[in-house]
């Protein structure tokens, strides 16, 4: 299928209501707009720039959970939340009770990210992980209620109170089931020759049209674009987060999907797709770089210290995965008492490491606040 002569669907009539029924994907596509070529040479490249990183950063997996938040925070903001990026490494006590379901929602995807790519491990990326992970996204947020890790079968809607006036009304319930084995097989087809980061844009939009689920379809669409390229070894570590980008652009985002069902225009979805993936990979490779002087820095610090040294480092360790802390939590880590823990930390405050964000006299917290800038 040439994207140029692409057609998207077609809305059949159901009672009351016209439903879109999007064509399967699972074919040859091919292209002839040279834009198309020049972006995913583009895009191919920062993605291989920022895979490098992930080959020279010392102990990158210390880092790796602060892309992985950074991802969540910014997907479930396009769908309305309100936490900030800081908010997401507190403890649910310190969050605003008016912020906890939004809070919860975040961790939730976090956890469903963490535990996706831990099951890559044993299954490909299918509808049955696609399940399982929706099942943990959900998991006691709002809308649990609706069928958490199951395709749904009723009508749902995007915009509008009803089907009556909804902005867009996906496949009738009936057509899921095949529509998303066409995916599945779409995405793991090798006898057909498509470049992976043009695969999983056409997955994408696929997907969102589909909208299996009665909730969390565009945080399930979002999160299979690292899986899938995770997948297919080829990002090496989840450092993508395109969710950012999207954000960013969340007009236009939406906008580009609407328009290959309104108009048949994937190519412009495919071009908008590739260059988040090259915006987004520059700007990882720069959130890399600038992760790398900071461990210097530290790490001159580190040595600066003494026989302190290797226990400051061990909390150095702890902020790199999560840039708040308390002075309880490096005691428990450290296996020291809580004075022991609390002059450590007088260190790192003194030398403009970390700073107190609370103003209190006991469970004080504190950031480490040049490395969450480097993700903001």
């Amino acid at each position: 299928m040439k994207i140029e002569n692409f057609k998207s669907g077609e809305y059949r009539q159901q009672y009351q209501y016209k439903s879109f029924s999007p064509v399967p994907i699972n074919i040859q596509w091919i292209w002839e707009d040279p834009v198309i070529n020049i972006l995913l040479e583009q895009a191919t490249q920062a993605i291989s720039e920022l895979n490098a990183f992930s080959l020279i950063v010392p102990n990158i997996d210390l880092f790796i959970q602060m892309h992985i938040a950074k991802e969540a925070d910014t997907s479930s903001r396009i769908e309305g939340t309100q936490t900030t990026f800081a908010d997401i490494f507190k403890d649910k006590d310190h969050i605003e009770p008016e912020k906890r379901d939004d809070w919860q929602e975040v961790r939730n995807y976090i956890d469903a990210l963490n535990s996706a790519i831990d099951e890559l491990k044993n299954i490909p990326l299918s509808n049955r992980l696609i399940k399982q992970t929706h099942h943990t996204l959900m998991e006691s947020v709002r809308g649990h209620h609706k069928s958490p890790g199951e395709f749904r079968t009723s009508q749902n809607w995007i915009g509008g109170t009803t089907l009556l006036n909804a902005v867009f009304i996906p496949p009738h319930q009936d057509e899921v089931l095949s529509l998303m084995s066409d995916l599945e097989n779409f995405l793991h087809n090798e006898s057909i020759h498509v470049p992976h980061l043009i695969r999983i844009a056409i997955a994408h939009y696929q997907f969102e049209t589909i909208h299996p689920f009665l909730d969390g379809n565009g945080r399930i669409g979002r999160l299979m674009i690292p899986l899938y390229l995770i997948s297919k070894k080829f990002l090496i570590k989840p450092s993508l987060y395109v969710s950012d980008y999207l954000e960013r652009h969340k007009g236009a985002y939406y906008d580009a999907l609407t328009t290959v069902r309104t108009s048949s225009n994937l190519a412009h979805w495919v071009k908008f797709f590739l260059t988040a993936i090259v915006e987004t990979s520059k700007k990882g490779s720069l959130t890399f770089q600038g992760i790398l002087e900071l461990r210097k820095e530290t790490d001159s610090l580190i040595l600066k210290m003494g026989t302190k040294g290797k226990k400051i480092k061990t909390i150095l360790d702890m902020l790199y995965k999560n840039a708040f802390i308390t002075v309880s939590m490096a005691s428990k880590t450290l296996g020291v008492s809580h004075q022991t823990a609390n002059s450590l930390f007088n260190i790192l405050v003194e030398e403009k490491i970390i700073h107190e964000i609370t103003e209190q006299k006991r469970n004080r917290v504190f950031v480490f606040d040049r490395y969450l800038k480097l993700f903001n």
